[in-house]
This record gives structure tokens, C-alpha cells and sequence, in this order.
């Protein structure tokens, strides 16, 4: 037994669960789980499998399904036992609460009405992923999951394409071909990018390349299982103006204006919308 049960102050408490292994859970979220008088979570019955592993009895304890679907109905019954003077504890279906999952409207409400809020902290896909990608991690931007649209995954990549940080996505395995040629236009198909997928699990992945070949790799294997893109920060412009128009003076001789502006908008990392601009004009 590696958990203890002891009173918790009243209060709502946000636990991180694993990820894939399940022995990746804190002894401190244990000890919620163990404790708390009521437990809400996204799937109820991954949480009780959990409990199952690691021996924490559930007893008399209620266990809510709260998620985005249901949220506007059981977020009373959960702020009753909070100004009952319970504790609740809740835990989304894989990772930390909030970060891409359920919790928001509920942290939110509980700390309008004066509750303690706290966590028990411990494992993210975004964080996992960001450790073992290769990629610089000084400065990350979380964007969670792209819209399911090609235009409007397009348009919000274009709103994150200059941020000066490594970029993290959430995507779905049966999106993600399409999700990386979307990047691979959007942010520049020679960008650095990883795919890491599965991760924890048995089959853990991590594959490192520019975007143009995760693209194309996606697209003729496929994907299975829980999947994070990172994608490498935007460079610093690596030719002048003059050099570019150089470059695409060149091309231009022996290609068309769209083939021309996507060989020196990959061969660079710049934007090719941008860049075809800047070839249309100079082929008039």
C-alpha cells in the first residue's frame, strides 16, 4: 500500500494521472484519491481502473462523471459538496486537468466562490514530449488541439507561425497526415518538427524531422494511438531581401512561379504564401 489516507482540507484538488504507465502516478495524488470525499473525473471508469491498480478503496464515496459534455449539469452537484465543507477531487482521463482536458469552468467557479483550488501535480503529454523531442525547450507555446478543417487549421497556424518558441500540438492519429501538410505549408516545409506518439506506453515513438518529411511519412503509414507534434521555432530571416529575389530570379528561369516559390520558401523556412507573392510579382 503506498498511499495514505488522512482529512484534507475542503477544497477542490486537480490530479494529474498517467499518461500510459500507470505506475507514472505521485504518491501524493494517491493520497488524494485516497482521501477526498468526493472524486469527480472525466471517465469514470479509467479512474476506478486506476484505483483498482494501486489498491485505493473506493468505499461509500461518490464518483461523478464530469466532462465537456455533461459539464453545465454536474458542476452543482460538485460545487454543493464544496460549500458543504467536502473535499473533491478530480482527475481528467490521462494527464494534468485543464491542459487540453476538462476543468476550466469548474476551477473557475470554485475559486469565484471562495474555495481553496489546488493540484496534486504530475504527468502532461506536452511536457513528456517536449523533454525527449530534441528540440529547444527555453521558451514553448502550448496550442492544444487545431481545429478539424483544413482552412481552419490553416489560419490558426498561420496566427502562431512567428512565435519565437517551440510550438506543441495535440492531434488526432486519424488527422495527423493532414494536420503535418497543413504545417508543412503554413509554417515552412523545412521547418524541424517531432512526432512523438504513444508515449509511456509499450510502443512509444518519437520520429525527428523536418515537417515536408513527417508529411510524407504520415501520409503513407499512418498513425496510431495518443500523438503530440512539437515543431521547431520560427528562424531568423537566413537571407536578406536582395538575396532572396537573387535566389528567385534563378528559379524563375527554369521553373514556374509556383514551383520556384516553393523551393526557396522550403530551402529557407519562409512562409511560401510570402514568398510566391514576391516571385508573382517579379514574373510580371
Amino acid at each position: 500500500m503506498n498511499y495514505q489516507i488522512r482529512p484534507l482540507p475542503a477544497g477542490l484538488y486537480f490530479v494529474a494521472t498517467p499518461i500510459g504507465s500507470a505506475r507514472d502516478i505521485t504518491l501524493r495524488a494517491l493520497d488524494v484519491l485516497a482521501s477526498a470525499d468526493v472524486i469527480a473525473a472525466e471517465d469514470t471508469r479509467t479512474l476506478r481502473k486506476l484505483l483498482d491498480i494501486h489498491g485505493v478503496p473506493l468505499g461509500e464515496r461518490p464518483v461523478i462523471a464530469y466532462h465537456d459534455h455533461n459539464g453545465d449539469a454536474a458542476r452543482p452537484r460538485l460545487m454543493r459538496a464544496l460549500a458543504e465543507g467536502k473535499s473533491v477531487a478530480y482527475a481528467s482521463e490521462a494527464g494534468t486537468p485543464l491542459v487540453a482536458d476538462p476543468g476550466y469552468s469548474l476551477s473557475r467557479e470554485a475559486l469565484e466562490a471562495g474555495h481553496l483550488v489546488t493540484s496534486a501535480p504530475g504527468p502532461s503529454a506536452a511536457i513528456t514530449a517536449l523533454t525527449i523531442a530534441g528540440l529547444p525547450t527555453d521558451h514553448f507555446y502550448f496550442a492544444g488541439f487545431q481545429p478539424n478543417s483544413s482552412g481552419a487549421r490553416r489560419a490558426a497556424l498561420e496566427a502562431c507561425a512567428d512565435v519565437q518558441a517551440t510550438l506543441v500540438f495535440y492531434e488526432s492519429p486519424k488527422r495527423l497526415a493532414a494536420s503535418l501538410a497543413d504545417m508543412a505549408q503554413v509554417l515552412g516545409g523545412g521547418r524541424q518538427a517531432a512526432v512523438c506518439r504513444e508515449l509511456t506506453k509499450k510502443f512509444e515513438e518519437v520520429r525527428r524531422a523536418s515537417l515536408a518529411e513527417l508529411a510524407d511519412h504520415y501520409a503513407a503509414s499512418g498513425a496510431k494511438g495518443e500523438v503530440v507534434v512539437l515543431v521547431d521555432r520560427a528562424g531568423e530571416a537566413a537571407m536578406e531581401e536582395a538575396d532572396v529575389e537573387t535566389a528567385l530570379r534563378r528559379a524563375l528561369e527554369t521553373l514556374s512561379v509556383k514551383d520556384a516559390a516553393a523551393m526557396v520558401a522550403e530551402a529557407y523556412g519562409l512562409k511560401r504564401r510570402d514568398v510566391y507573392q514576391q516571385a508573382l510579382s517579379l514574373s510580371r
